[in-house]
């Protein structure tokens, strides 16, 4: 096996989470991420309101809900 055929194997794509903020007609939904920009993405597996994972721009199954810990040293 070569580097490039062992490449091809590894997502190129990152695994993104991001919450659901509406379905669209047209089997989209819109997501916001951390940030607060949106995006439109293919899918509607996850309720909104929900935590999605996002690969691809398409939504990958539901993701747990990450709380910020902020930790002072």
């Amino acid at each position: 096996m070569s580097w490039r055929d062992f490449d091809q194997l590894l997502p190129h794509d990152p695994l993104l989470v991001a919450v659901v903020v509406e379905h669209n007609a047209d089997g989209t939904s819109t997501v916001q991420f951390p940030n607060g920009s949106l995006l439109r993405v293919r899918g509607q597996g996850v309720p909104i309101g929900g935590h999605a994972f996002l690969r691809g721009g398409e939504i990958r199954g539901p993701a747990p809900a990450v709380t910020p810990v902020v930790l002072e040293v």
